[in-house]
């Protein structure tokens, strides 16, 4: 049974409107805004009810979760002229899921404050179907106490829900899981074009290293797909070039050093300059088999 808090949710995509569905099966009133309005209709179906701007879920909601694209879009969706910090109301909460910028986030975080409003950055890992099953991972920035207050809806759309520190520290720790799935899709790719040239069926093939030392969840939920040739994006190739281009970003301002991340994100910008910016991230398996 959901608290008296009216949510307010901003991004229906992919993920977005999986985890949105969550809180109104949960009985939370929900108050929706999408670029697109037809992406929402299985949101008003169930009950949501539809806003015109970011400013207006933002004077009609006490706990407004927003997850867009790219930065600029969380950037227009906070600070534009019918943002959602232009017309929140002191004593409300925000939570930014989308994969951003950490320096962003801290910025939210410190424009919130000056308004009395609570802040988290909160990104999640775990493509579409984590998001469906409500077993995505949140990685969260912000107050303790704030965190804390916002647990409970985080466990309707997640299962490893981590606090992970101040303002903008959800948004590093996704990094390190961008940066780490990076790498992982190279080695994963190769695999199973291994498989293929060496004569195997890489279906067998998966069935023996996927329980092992190599078993990675880009191994044992997008290898499949890689081999059936379905493209169809759980998470948009565009959307992870956008992901460690941050990454790559960031490496730089802390003077890391990031070669394997470095060579993913060319491949994937290969990939994307052929056509391929709306497959799901399995498609780079095409750089390997063009056929």
């Amino acid at each position: 049974m959901s608290d008296e808090r009216v949510i307010g949710f901003i991004g229906i995509g992919v993920m977005g409107r999986s985890m949105a569905k969550h809180l109104i099966d949960a009985g939370y009133q929900m108050r929706v805004y999408n670029r697109t309005k037809s992406r929402a209709s299985e949101l008003l179906d169930a009950g949501a009810v539809w806003c015109d701007d970011p400013a207006e879920v933002a004077s009609r909601a006490d706990l407004i979760i927003t997850i867009v694209g790219f930065p600029k879009d969380v950037e227009e969706v906070y600070f534009g002229d019918k943002g959602i910090l232009s017309s929140i109301r002191p004593g409300s909460l925000i939570v930014d899921m989308t994969t951003s910028e950490p320096v962003l986030a801290t910025r939210i975080y410190e424009s919130a404050k000056k308004r009395s409003v609570s802040a988290l950055d909160a990104p999640v890992s775990g493509g579409d179907t984590g998001a469906k099953e409500a077993r995505l991972s949140i990685m969260v920035g912000g107050d303790v106490e704030t965190y804390d207050s916002v647990l409970p809806l985080f466990e309707l759309m997640g299962k490893n829900i981590v606090h992970q520190g101040p303002a903008g520290s959800g948004q590093h720790c996704k990094m390190c899981n961008q940066i780490a799935i990076a790498a992982n899709m190279l080695g994963v790719c190769e695999a199973v074009g291994y498989a293929y040239e060496s004569g195997l069926d890489p279906n067998k093939v998966l069935d023996s290293i996927s329980s092992g030392a190599a078993g990675s969840w880009s191994l044992a939920n997008l290898a499949p797909r890689m081999i059936a040739g379905n493209s169809s994006p759980g998470f948009y190739v565009k959307h992870f070039i956008k992901d460690m281009r941050i990454a790559a970003s960031s490496s730089d301002d802390l003077g890391f050093d990031t070669p394997a991340l470095d060579l993913a994100l060319s491949m994937y910008e290969r990939l994307a300059a052929s056509g391929g910016e709306d497959n799901g991230t399995q498609a780079l398996i095409k750089l390997y088999r063009p056929s």
